[in-house]
């Protein structure tokens, strides 16, 4: 595998690799920070295993060096099989996406399970990247978390490395998408009294040069670490910076009124990023993630930049469509574990299926539907769409403003609106499996068959109703397929 320069982080780390370490286990590596570090490491040299709650080509593909284990943290017998023959590990697991009643229960459990497996295989060492709070004071669940999965790992035989970061900021990171998309679609916001509470925030860039730093630096064993950005700002002071790099004129209310779940569900309809996530985000708001100076890395792994340059870096990410990663990679959390369309016993009793037969060649085909949901949304009746992605962010779905990572480019578990992707062949079929809110199983495919000298497109949507309830669904639906598919299906042939 050959590493471009020009796409890696870790091009300026001042530390030397150290490859005799041995085998480096990756958890959370389809994560926005694991799958930012796997690449880098294996650029180094590392002989890298990345593990995965299921294995995919997908992630053979992006990674061909490593290796892939199948494990769940909350599996200690599958945590044993995968941390064999392992020397480090980076601990970058956490079960935020469970919901606030079952996180924290499953974040302890999977910390011990994590401890247990590791003393077992006799590792050297653990890489545990947390959050920064008072640990005096009142923290939100999210942070009190964070802190209580160190105080686990720590109590281990294992020495354990604990870098406590403040919120990420960086192309597809979820506060990122957050902040700017809030200022793009908002002429007036209205901020509680959380807005003046002062933050780090760090970019992922220096996050990912510290994680690689601290493993080639002799005495960050054991050790604990904060780690944040150049600068201490307040949030309400972050979204003025974002106007102003938008060039942006935007009105900012101060109001009493500072309920998480109502600013959230509202933020919700504005950003790409579903009302559950946000509020656990809101939420930590109301702590100070600020570094109290526990540790001091040296300035060869640690070179934190100010926020300007963080977003400016992150935007030009995105106008150049090199987004490698992105918060909606693992969202939700069960995406992975979900029934596949072969899966099904027998195939969807509900199917509607479009087809044409053209002239023009499969790859053309194929490189015209891959391009939809981005930003030129469904090619046709996005009004249609977009009405039905507000109806799921009201019953607090994913909604369809999730777009994509990249305009150009599409890979097995991206996300498309409220679709994600399943399947993928080549020149030949894109599956998608719905993830918006629904009484039933959905999914749309896109295939192209040659048919002698031409090619046939089809498109299919598949249903599998749960119940009467999803009967309903699908008659009440089943009148509009005929206006969006057929209209797509020739729009997808005439852009190809």
């Amino acid at each position: 595998m050959i590493f471009d320069s020009n796409e890696l982080l870790c091009t300026n780390l001042l530390t030397t690799p150290k490859p005799e370490v041995g085998t480096i286990l990756v958890t959370g590596a389809t994560g926005y920070v694991g799958g930012r570090l796997v690449p880098e490491l294996l650029a180094r040299g590392y002989k890298v295993k990345v593990m995965a709650r299921v294995y995919t080509k997908d992630l053979q593909q992006r990674w061909p060096q490593a290796e892939i284990v199948v494990a769940d943290a909350l599996n200690l017998d599958e945590l044993n099989l995968a941390l064999k023959d392992v020397k480090v590990a980076y601990y970058l697991i956490h079960s935020l996406l469970l919901g606030p009643k079952k996180f924290e229960k499953a974040d302890i459990l999977a910390a011990n399970n994590f401890r247990a497996a590791a003393e077992k295989n006799k590792l050297d060492r653990i890489i545990y990247l947390g959050a920064l709070g008072d640990k005096n004071s009142h923290l939100s669940p999210h942070l009190r978390s964070r802190l209580h999965v160190a105080e686990v790992l720590q109590l281990g035989e294992i020495s354990t490395t604990v870098l406590r970061a403040a919120i990420i900021i960086g192309s597809g990171s979820a506060s990122y998408e957050i902040l700017k998309s809030l200022v793009k679609n908002t002429p007036i916001l209205f901020l509680p009294y959380w807005a003046k509470t002062k933050c780090q925030p760090i970019s992922i860039r220096t996050l990912i040069n510290i994680l690689v730093g601290v493993l080639e630096t002799e005495g960050t064993e054991g050790q604990s670490y904060d780690v944040g950005g150049f600068e201490i700002l307040t949030y309400e002071r972050l979204l003025k910076i974002m106007a102003k790099i938008q060039n942006k004129k935007r009105l900012f209310v101060h109001t009493s009124f500072s309920n998480f779940k109502f600013y959230s569900y509202i933020a919700s309809f504005l950003t790409p990023v579903p009302a559950p996530v946000i509020k656990t985000l809101f939420q930590s708001g109301k702590n100070e993630v600020l570094c109290n100076n526990e540790g001091k890395l040296p300035n060869s792994i640690y070179k934190p930049v100010t926020f300007k340059e963080t977003v400016l870096r992150a935007m030009t990410r995105e106008e150049l469509d090199k987004v490698h990663t992105r918060w909606s990679d693992e969202y939700p959390r069960a995406y992975e574990l979900a029934i596949k369309l072969k899966e099904l016993e027998k195939p969807p009793y509900y199917i509607s299926a479009y087809s044409l037969v053209t002239s023009k060649p499969a790859n053309s085909l194929f490189s015209s539907f891959c391009k939809i949901g981005g930003d030129e949304g469904w090619f046709n009746q996005n009004w249609m769409w977009k009405l039905r992605g507000i109806l799921d962010s009201i019953l607090l779905g994913v909604g369809t403003s999730r777009g994509r990572r990249s305009m150009n480019t599409i890979r097995i578990h991206d996300v498309v609106g409220f679709f994600r992707v399943e399947e993928l062949e080549m020149n030949k079929r894109l599956l998608l499996r719905a993830e918006m809110k629904l009484p039933g199983k959905a999914w749309l495919e896109f295939k192209t068959n040659e048919e002698n000298t031409l090619n046939r497109l089809t498109i299919s949507a598949y249903f599998e109703p749960d119940g009467w309830k999803g009967k309903v669904y699908w008659y009440n639906f089943l009148p509009f397929h005929h206006i969006i598919f057929s209209n797509l299906i020739k729009n997808i042939e005439r852009r190809s």
